[in-house]
């Protein structure tokens, strides 16, 4: 997880913390909206990523792109960061798991591709 909180701070310019909680909320809407075998098998991949679910917890809430958006802005993001933060941790977890894999949970989560 130290290696994509860092990449993240680096490549987007957010905050430490507020990556980690954006990566928990990411990580758990993909797991709540995308199919859970997918998703689930990249977040094993992905050492701490489990751990950043949890941290997350469920919130309550709208649901979807819309809730999502929501919680990253309560955790303190602006919506171009929302947008980069989102592209970064997609694009970490292509390397980390593959095209294939990423790009079912993308395509089955709609709207999500307009933010990748």
């Amino acid at each position: 997880m130290d290696e994509l909180l860092d990449r993240l701070v680096a490549n987007t310019g957010v905050d430490r913390a507020v990556a980690e909680k954006a990566v928990g909320i990411i990580f758990a809407f993909l797991l709540k909206d995308g199919p859970a075998d997918k998703v689930q098998a990249l977040i094993d991949q992905l050492p701490g990523a489990a751990a950043a679910v949890q941290s997350a917890g469920d919130t309550g809430g709208m649901g979807g792109i819309m809730g999502v958006g929501t919680k990253l802005m309560a955790a303190g993001l602006g919506m171009s960061e929302m947008q980069g933060v989102t592209r970064e941790i997609i694009a970490f977890s292509r390397e980390k798991a593959g095209e294939d894999t990423v790009g079912e949970i993308v395509s089955s989560i709609p709207g999500l591709s307009q933010f990748v």
